[in-house]
C-alpha cells in the first residue's frame, strides 16, 4: 500500500510533535524565561519541512504553582506546562494538530485534515 497525501501529512505532524516534545522536555523553565522558551520551540519546529505554523502557549499558573511547590526559582519543562498547536501542509493537504493535557498526559492529536 502506498500512503496517501493525508496519511503522509499526519505522519509529518507526528514527527514534528515528537521532535518538539522530546527535544525540549527537561529544559529549565521559569516565569521569566517562559516566553523566550516558547518562541524558541516555535521557531525550531517551524524550520522542519512542511511545518507552516507552531504556537506554544505556556500555562503560567500551572508553572508558577509548580515552582512555588519546589525549592528553586525554576522547574523542568513537561507537557503539563504547555499547550501546542501546529499546522502542517503537505502536497495540498493541511493538517491541524494540538497538544493539551488530558488525564495527566500530554495528548497530541490531529484536529482536522483538509484537502
Amino acid at each position: 500500500m502506498e500512503p496517501t497525501a493525508p496519511q503522509e501529512a499526519c505522519f509529518e505532524a507526528g514527527v514534528k510533535f515528537g521532535s518538539l516534545y522530546h527535544q525540549f522536555a527537561g529544559t529549565p523553565i521559569s516565569p521569566d524565561s517562559a516566553d523566550s522558551l516558547a518562541a524558541a520551540m516555535e521557531e525550531a519546529i517551524e524550520n522542519q519541512p512542511f511545518c507552516e505554523a507552531v504556537t506554544v502557549s505556556v500555562r503560567m499558573g500551572v508553572l508558577e504553582d509548580a515552582i512555588a511547590e519546589g525549592g528553586a526559582d525554576y522547574t523542568e519543562l513537561t507537557g503539563r506546562f504547555i499547550d501546542v498547536e501546529m499546522r502542517i501542509e503537505y502536497e495540498g493537504v493541511t493538517v491541524e494538530t494540538s497538544m493539551a493535557m488530558e488525564d495527566g498526559y500530554p495528548l497530541m492529536q490531529v484536529d482536522a485534515v483538509r484537502d
